[in-house]
């Protein structure tokens, strides 16, 4: 049997430069110097799916650990409205309208009362999924929120882990709320193109 001789180091180089300049025609042409097409099959990205999620959002404002806090409250001499204030949430998400059921994840962002004619928010939330094969994962909602109104729909504008270029919509509407100390319970049905 005979021994193969030792690849040289030119060989080396000029098999680099190859393997190198494979990868860059197949993961894409560079365009404008710094924007290339990509394919997105190299990425892991192949069938897009289409998933319906469902849980309830906890706000809660009562009680020794609250999940929702106000962080800015408007001076006294602001609409009627509440325009401007803010406050941070890290809000459980859960398979049931009870806060003692399933934990499926949490809602960690904030909202801001934004109209100064109606009550209406400004919502920027990461949904993160800490229950099965989305376990880790992240959608991000960002849009108004016309709290008053019987459904309310937000755009889903992206994701991480598994739901990394989602987008799709989410359906809010108010299972609970307490006028008394803020506290709400909102159904959440959250429809997403994912990969």
């Amino acid at each position: 049997m005979a021994s193969s001789a030792p690849i040289s180091k030119t060989q080396l180089t000029i098999l680099s430069i190859l393997l190198t300049l494979t990868l860059v025609f197949a993961l894409g042409k560079a365009e404008d110097g710094f924007v290339r097409a990509m394919d997105r099959k190299l990425l892991g990205l192949k069938n897009q799916k289409f998933s319906h999620f469902r849980f309830y959002w906890h706000d809660i404002y009562s009680g020794k650990n609250p999940s929702a806090m106000a962080i800015i409250q408007p001076p006294a001499n602001a609409s009627k409205s509440g325009f401007g204030a803010v406050s941070m949430i890290d809000n459980p998400l859960t398979e049931g309208p009870e806060v003692s059921s399933k934990l499926l994840g949490k809602a960690q962002g904030f909202y801001g009362l934004a109209s100064q004619e109606d009550i209406a928010l400004i919502m920027a939330m990461n949904f993160h999924i800490t229950q099965g094969k989305y376990n880790g994962s992240t959608l991000t909602i960002l849009g108004r929120n016309q709290v008053f109104d019987k459904v309310r729909e937000m755009p889903v504008i992206g994701g991480s882990g598994l739901f990394r270029f989602a987008s799709g919509y989410a359906h809010a509407s108010t299972h609970k709320f307490n006028p008394s100390n803020g506290d709400a319970v909102v159904e959440y049905n959250v429809y997403v193109q994912h990969y």
